[in-house]
């Protein structure tokens, strides 16, 4: 049987996951009473709430006697590591792109990284159902992106598919009338115009190691494409390592793809995508070979983390009551098991035994690394995300990122104002006849974190943020993007009371609702001004016996601000954590006693004015 690899691309919600999904169901590979969820191939919970693909899935279908190995790759930034080495498996990729948004920042970024792999595209112009889609005007822009994006004469020449993932249906045509009521068009456009691998099954053996499972039955699995020779279960092989060193391993377990789920088989030949047990320290860009002839693949890039945090063990006050796993030595366990399987990860220890310096790619790579933590029964702190600096070319410079912004003419000189304040340099901007306006900017990382909010805020929810890594740039000098307002900060601990934080409502926004538990210490709400301001939120109405005809009428409270985690870790500042357990997520002072936070507060005053 031929094969065929495809990498799926997209920027996030233009519908990758949906077309996977339609593919797998008209192939014929699910039986006609199997259930089958919308979105399968994301399993995760998360992925499932947020509808975007986080962690890069492979799946194969079977249509004309073709097997079609499929890997849909992550639309965000974040996990853009993860979509740079599976273009290194696959032989072309479909560009799906939706018929009314056309291309965004993450079509840009995904598809520079295949024509950088010189990869054959099919683009796919989806959701033509859409009353306001303009496929032809979505096909001039995709191929304007080509050619800004030095795409070769060949690529130049892509066909066009023409879908709409929610219907299941396809066609050559972008007359959405004339849709044919199956995905046939695309796949029959799969097998015409991506190559088919190379015929070198009888060369040795040569397999390179792109993503990473692992199961506690079998250990660490290595998923990676055959490129020459055969593969079977039980073979001596040679482990080419990423510093060079040469293992000798036995596979132990030989996994093919099909549908939804893993099948173990003997063998497996040249040009087909596998998983293999029975290497417990394989890793990313490894190559297996032939004992008789050890030749190393390329290594693999490994995206560099840009952002880091500091993961604690919970000592606030409330501290193992709401959580399974709580102490050091779990936490720990949990992080090292994440290794395992997330390469642009990083988890180094600190001075402190219950406190560790975990890197990753964004707010949204280590947001959902604790958003898992917490499902599973963790609890912990951490700290307000920090980029990291490094050394490039002898200077010290940051993570800069390209920011694309969708915004209502109305709101620019507000947008405009704070991101130049965040240090933001603007590249573009051009103006559409329905009064939006696209503006694009280079913004330093740290310039974003806490950004998103105040951004939405400022533009009454109708503006459009989108932004992915862009380079490293020499640190701006100065702070960048810091929070202006102060924190209500509890004074006592016990229950909040209604009367209470009714007085408070003039002072800023809450974050918690009459009944909450509280402590000395933590944070409740923002200040209206700057600078912190200690309240008691505890307090009670006193009681009397003496009644007036006004005095108790009821009343009505705003409505608090209850913070999601992305939502609290933006808006930490240096000297503040973020509780985190299966059931609260708290924001408080890093000093819970207010002496000892005036004392340092002091302290730093004098040494600014001394200076």
């Amino acid at each position: 049987m031929s094969v065929r690899n495809i990498a799926i691309i997209a920027h996030v919600d233009h519908g990758k996951t949906t077309i996977v999904d339609q593919m797998l169901k008209q192939s014929g590979t699910f039986r006609e009473n199997e259930h089958v969820d919308e979105r399968a191939m994301d399993s995760n919970d998360i992925e499932r709430e947020r509808g975007i693909t986080i962690l890069a899935k492979n799946t194969a279908i079977h249509y004309n006697d073709v097997k079609i190995n499929i890997l849909d790759t992550p639309g965000h930034a974040d996990f853009g590591g993860e979509v740079e080495r599976i273009m290194k498996m696959v032989d072309g990729v479909l560009l799906v792109v939706d018929a009314y948004e056309g291309c965004m920042p993450q079509t840009r970024f995904v598809l520079r990284k295949a024509l950088e792999q010189k990869l054959q595209p099919i683009v796919v112009i989806n959701k033509i159902d859409k009353p306001s889609a303009r496929p032809e005007e979505v096909v001039d822009e995709v191929l304007d992106l080509f050619i800004e994006l030095g795409a070769n004469e060949d690529q130049l020449e892509f066909p066009v598919v023409y879908s709409s993932g929610l219907n299941g249906t396809s066609s050559l045509d972008p007359d959405p009338a004339k849709q044919e009521d199956n995905m046939h068009a695309l796949m029959d456009q799969i097998i015409e115009s991506i190559p088919e691998p190379p015929q070198n099954q009888e060369e040795p053996l040569q397999m390179q190691v792109a993503l990473l499972d692992y199961n506690e039955y079998v250990g660490r699995i290595g998923i990676g494409r055959i490129y020459r020779g055969s593969v079977k279960a039980g073979q001596s092989v040679t482990l080419m390592k990423r510093d060079g060193k040469m293992e000798n391993h036995r596979i132990v377990k030989l996994f093919s793809f099909l549908g939804l789920k893993r099948h173990e088989v003997q063998e497996a030949f040249a040009g087909d995508i596998v998983a293999i047990s029975g290497m417990e320290e394989i890793n990313v860009g490894e190559t297996v070979c032939d004992r008789e002839h050890p030749e190393a693949l390329p290594v693999m890039k490994i995206d560099e983390p840009t952002l880091k945090m500091t993961f604690l063990v919970n000592n606030s006050p409330f501290a193992g009551l709401e959580g399974k796993w709580v102490t050091a030595r779990k936490i720990e366990e949990r992080l090292n098991v994440q290794l395992k399987t997330d390469v642009s990860l990083k988890v180094e220890p600190t001075d402190s035994p219950d406190a560790w310096t975990v890197s990753g790619r964004g707010e949204l790579h280590l947001s959902i690394l604790i958003e898992n933590m917490r499902r599973e029964g963790y609890e912990l702190q951490v700290s307000k995300p920090e980029v990291i600096i490094k050394e490039v070319d002898g200077v010290l410079s940051e993570p800069v990122e390209r920011v694309q912004i969708d915004i209502p003419e109305e709101y620019m000189g507000n947008v405009m104002e704070s991101i130049g304040e965040r240090k933001g340099e603007m590249l573009d901007m051009t103006h559409t006849s329905t009064g939006q306006v696209r503006i694009i900017f280079l913004v330093p990382s740290r310039g974003l974190i806490g950004y998103r909010t105040e951004f939405l805020s400022m533009t009454r929810g109708y503006g459009i943020l989108h932004s992915n890594f862009d380079s490293y740039k020499p640190v701006y000098t100065g702070p960048v993007g810091e929070r202006r307002q102060g924190a209500l900060v509890s004074m006592e601990k016990g229950k909040a009371t209604q009367y209470s934080l009714v007085a408070l409502e003039d002072r800023g926004v809450m974050f918690i609702e009459p009944g909450t538990e509280v402590y000395e210490g933590m944070i409740i709400g923002v200040n209206n001004k700057e600078g912190d301001l200690n309240v008691n939120v505890t307090k009670a109405k006193q009681a009397t016996n003496v009644r007036s005809a006004t005095k108790d009428q009821t009343v009505t409270m705003k409505k608090p601000k209850i913070l999601s985690l992305e939502e609290a870790l933006e808006f930490l500042n240096d000297d503040e954590y973020c509780e985190v357990t299966p059931e609260s997520i708290r924001l408080r002072k890093k000093l819970l006693n207010k002496s000892e936070r005036e004392k340092i507060a002091r302290k730093k005053k004098y040494e600014v004015t001394k200076g």
